[in-house]
């Protein structure tokens, strides 16, 4: 009975060893998210051509 007792506990103890290998923890580098101006690069000079066009275009007529 004591052999057969040995022989399980030895075993059950030994079971959770073969279980699994070193855990290696990877730690994963941070994202860097680079954010876009929030105009376009060629953008405002479309944009402000015809405003000043239209500033000069437009402008108070002189009166006679």
């Amino acid at each position: 009975m004591k052999s057969l007792f040995a022989v399980v506990l030895s075993v059950a103890l030994a079971l959770p060893s073969l279980a699994g290998g070193p855990v290696v923890v990877v730690e994963e580098p941070p994202v860097v998210v680079e954010e876009n101006p929030s105009s376009g690069k060629g953008l405002l000079p479309w944009l402000m051509v015809p405003l000043v066009l239209c500033v000069v275009m437009c402008g108070e007529e002189d009166a006679e």
